[in-house]
């Protein structure tokens, strides 16, 4: 099945997802066990040193009871050597082990005993050694056969002992749970590993099913373009000629009407005057009861010339919408001329031609340009500047003054925005497309006009290889947004225009 685009970010943001989770899996167990480990190795460590404290202790009473006896049955000095090596290291070896099992509160009684224990067996010791040196020798044996100080080495013996043996079973434990440790760490490596192999072999046969079906994909365009632009070139040229046709057509009707209009207003000049005459000669006249008479002097009075009034308005709103038209075809057979137009240059002229119309309201025009030249037609850019700028003062707002702020500035697809903002009467929302439609208008028509200044305007900047929209809220203002290519000349290029 080929593989689309969003099964191919849906596939691999899952594929990425499962290694993530994978690899925070891995690292989270490893720290743990890497941290049991440790704990383990501690405790080795701890009873390790345990054990040699015990067994050091234990050894150096052995030394210290070897050389009492040795001394009391020979007398010899000699033989209290261990004795005094080993006296210092008790009270040292005692501390040491208070200190190892110093986190074990239930070995704290067994300590005391033992400290009591080895304290007296020392003292029994210090006094069969010192009777036997003043010749008391049978003091001492007696000291030593009460078989007090016997009992409390075996109490310290035991005690020492059983320390040994548990600190060796915690060994044997401390060990294994390490290896266990260990064998858990390389099974959750290796398992994660396989996790993650999958995860790069499943993102691999991904890229390479999607790299597929693009290398696909490019060779049908390539192969559909083959003809496409062959297409688009007659389609172009079939499209010039029909918009030439249809501007020619326009050009010869409004051409054509012109002439029987001119008759018509020269005809009705001509009425005027001989209703003119008649008027006066009427009026010179006395008055006459005749009903004839009555009827024919309102008719040279009132009615005539009320009808004439209406057939010039007629005439001259025909004559005006005639010439729009022909404006608008004159403006599309006109051969564009691309070159370097400073859009500063062109805004401030514009603004300089209504300036003294919006300064005596009170408003302003103001200005924030953030492109420089543009390749473009200087009169196309001058006409809808002009049309724009002038919209807005002859649809402001009368309770307030008006502020018309003109912009400019890059965007996207080496293209250029201009923006004219007014702060005017606004438009409704119904009309947004509305008027840029020919001859219609929006809101009250308390200004002249035939309602073909935005329409000339859309005609314009579309040649341009253009479009323009608006942005308007009614009682607030308006902003018509331009946009043109930064370079003309691509756009007749792609139409086709020499």
């Amino acid at each position: 099945m080929p593989i689309t685009s969003k099964t191919f970010v849906r596939s691999t943001a899952l594929l990425l997802l499962v290694g993530l989770l994978a690899l925070l899996g891995i690292v989270g167990t490893n720290i743990w066990l890497v941290e049991r480990s440790q704990g383990y190795f501690d405790e080795v460590i701890e009873g390790r040193l345990a054990r040699r404290v015990a067994v050091d202790l234990r050894t150096q009473l052995q030394d210290m009871e070897t050389g009492q006896r040795g001394f009391i049955i020979t007398l010899d000095e000699s033989y209290l050597e261990p004795y005094r090596e080993a006296l210092p290291l008790v009270d040292e070896q005692l501390e040491r082990l208070k200190q190892v099992l110093a986190p074990y509160p239930e070995a704290e009684a067994p300590l005391r005993q033992l400290e009591t224990d080895i304290g007296f067996k020392i003292e029994e010791m210090n006094r069969t050694i010192e009777e036997a040196r003043n010749g008391n020798r049978d003091t001492a044996v007696a000291l030593i056969n009460t078989n007090e100080g016997k009992q409390a080495m075996d109490r310290s013996r035991t005690f020492i002992n059983a320390l040994i043996e548990a600190v060796d079973v915690r060994l044997t434990d401390g060990v294994a749970n390490q290896r266990g440790t260990i064998e858990g760490l390389r099974w959750v490596s290796i398992g994660g590993g396989i996790v993650i192999l999958a995860v790069i072999s499943g993102a691999i046969w991904a890229v390479l099913s999607y790299t597929a079906e693009l290398a696909k994909a490019r060779r049908e365009v390539e192969a559909a373009n083959t003809t496409l632009e062959e297409r688009v070139r007659e389609r172009t040229s079939d499209l010039g000629k029909a918009n030439e046709e249809i501007q020619r057509f326009a050009y010869i009707v409004t051409h054509d009407l012109r002439a029987p209009l001119v008759n018509v207003m020269g005809f009705t000049s001509e009425l005027e005057t001989s209703i003119n005459t008649l008027n006066e000669y009427m009026a010179s006249k006395p008055a006459e009861d005749d009903p004839y008479f009555i009827e024919a002097r309102q008719a040279a009075t009132e009615d005539l010339p009320e009808a004439i009034t209406f057939i010039r308005a007629a005439t001259r709103k025909m004559d005006g919408l005639i010439n729009a038209i022909l404006k608008i075809s004159r403006e599309g057979r006109r051969q564009l001329k691309p070159e370097l137009v400073n859009i500063r240059d062109v805004a401030e002229a514009t603004a300089n031609s209504v300036h003294h119309q919006i300064a005596e309201g009170g408003g302003a025009i103001e200005m924030d340009i953030r492109i420089g030249k543009i390749m473009t037609d200087k009169l196309s850019i001058e006409q809808v500047l002009g049309n724009l700028v002038d919209n807005a003062v002859k649809y402001q707002q009368p309770d307030r003054p008006l502020k018309v702020t003109i912009r400019a500035m890059h965007v996207l697809g080496n293209r250029v925005q201009i923006e004219v903002e007014d702060n005017g009467r606004g438009i409704a929302d119904t009309d947004h497309e509305r008027v840029f439609e020919l001859f219609r208008r929006s809101g009250a028509q308390s200004k002249p006009g035939e309602g073909i200044g935005l329409a000339h305007v859309r005609t314009m900047v579309r040649a341009l290889g253009g479009d323009v929209t608006l942005k308007s809220t009614l009682g607030e203002g308006t902003t018509f947004i331009v946009n043109l290519p930064r370079d003309l000349r691509s756009h007749l290029g792609s139409s086709g225009h020499e």
